[in-house]
């Protein structure tokens, strides 16, 4: 059943770490089916109860599945094998467009800000017990969050968006629930899922966000959570216009028991307006990152929602890292107080370089799509192809495979430092790496 390999282990711990190590370099590949539990406690000469264990183990991590009276295997896609490995070695010589960071000539300066926060800090040092908060981060973000009509709820800090997402998906959820993600989607969330032991199910997105019938169909189907990207979604630049806002309150409200996760990571690099869904189901989280506008080394992200959510994050991030540096914290505040960054001008820059792209992929009968953000998305027929040659020609893009399940093949281009002088050769490289393809979404 499991080829030339054996498992091996007496305690619990050490038969599921012994198959996680197996999955990790692949002597266990993904779909192949784990023996039966009693025959394996036979063949280890131990309690089929300790067997039974390692499996839970295993599932809860991810590593693993149970499927009923057919068994237990390994994960299509198991925790171990992360997307972020699947990327371009950058040669020397060949010009970077796979990166998704933002152009650092448009962050603002960090100095003075932190200066301004460690003064104060000599001043008012933290002490353990104090507020989480900083009171005027808080002040400033709920302000902006009522102004964009996200509903009041209170205000927590964490370690980027990520690290929330993580927070109130194990605040609600258990090891084996669904959870509904945009398909393409942001390849970091794609991987976070399944490593907490729940399950993925794909919903598809246009330029207008996720398309309101497979997220009906999601959780029609079970999906007891549904996580939707605002703005600058990653990575197909798409935007949730009014119009798709109002078709998925209206799905979401025949189910109002879904965990809903709002990601608006573009805020600050963004000029579109922001149409929030958070309030329309019971149980809700709306997040948003400062490393897109700041900086993503500043590892801050607000996180507000409904009281229950909210209260259950924090009291458990008071049992692990407590709280997120009250320094930062202030630095951000000052950044935000003072307008460090200028909202419409960077959104105007990187609107500049993914409407160049796009436009003169067009005239090249390149179909592309990038509503907003950093990113410009290209479906291509053959995504290895693609890749290679483009790599050959001397430009790294993404390959699509980081950021999708079962939608159609693609390649990711970062425009945040794309000059003038460079959007035609690249456009030029790219139809000549993916040939003209006829004009369709990403759907």
């Amino acid at each position: 059943m499991l080829g030339g390999y054996r498992i091996e282990g007496r305690r619990a711990a050490d038969i599921a770490a012994d198959v996680e190590r197996a999955v990790g370099s692949g002597e266990l590949e993904p779909g192949q089916p784990l023996p039966p539990m009693r025959e394996l406690a036979v063949e280890l000469g131990v309690n089929p109860n300790t067997v039974a264990a390692a499996y839970r183990t295993l599932r809860e991590r991810g590593v693993i599945e149970t499927a009923g009276r057919r068994g237990s295997r390994v994960r299509p896609k198991p925790a171990t094998t992360g997307r972020e490995h699947i990327r371009v070695d950058v040669p020397v010589g060949v010009r970077d467009v796979s990166h998704g960071n933002p152009d650092p000539a448009l962050l603002p300066s960090l100095a003075r800000a932190f200066t301004f926060a460690a003064e104060q800090s000599d001043r008012q040092p933290v002490m353990y017990g104090d507020d989480p908060v900083e009171p005027e981060l808080a002040r400033i973000a709920r302000a902006e969050l009522d102004a964009d009509g996200v509903p009041p709820g209170p205000v927590a800090v964490t370690s980027g968006s990520l690290d929330a997402i993580e927070r109130v998906l194990t605040a609600h959820l258990k090891p084996g629930d669904t959870v509904a993600v945009e398909d393409p989607g942001w390849g970091s969330l794609l991987d976070l899922v399944p490593a907490l032991g729940l399950r993925v199910t794909p919903v598809r997105v246009d330029d207008d966000g996720p398309l309101p019938d497979d997220v009906s169909a999601a959780l029609e189907s079970g999906a007891r959570a549904l996580i939707v990207t605002d703005r600058a979604q990653n990575p197909t630049g798409a935007v949730v216009s009014g119009t798709r806002a109002r078709a998925l309150r209206s799905v979401l409200r025949g189910h109002p028991e879904t965990l809903l996760i709002e990601d608006d990571h573009g805020h600050g690099i963004v000029d579109r307006p922001l149409h929030p869904l958070a309030g329309t189901t019971r149980t809700w989280a709306f997040v948003r990152s400062a490393a897109k506008a700041y900086g993503p080394d500043l590892r801050l992200a607000v996180l507000t929602g409904d009281a229950v959510t909210l209260d259950r994050v924090r009291g458990r991030q008071r049992l692990g890292p407590g709280w997120v540096t009250r320094i930062t914290q202030r630095a951000v505040a000052r950044l935000w107080a003072e307008g460090a960054v200028d909202t419409p001008a960077v959104a105007a820059a990187y609107a500049a370089r993914r409407d160049a792209l796009i436009t003169v992929l067009a005239e090249r009968g390149v179909a592309a799509h990038g509503t907003s953000g950093l990113n410009v998305w290209i479906p291509v027929p053959d995504e290895t192809g693609a890749v290679s040659r483009l790599l050959h020609a001397g430009w790294a893009v993404a390959p699509g495979a980081r950021f999708r399940m079962s939608a159609p093949p693609g390649i990711r281009v970062t425009v945040s430092t794309l000059t003038a002088e460079e959007t035609g050769p690249l456009a030029e490289a790219i139809a000549s790496a993916c040939g003209p393809a006829p004009v369709r979404g990403y759907v």
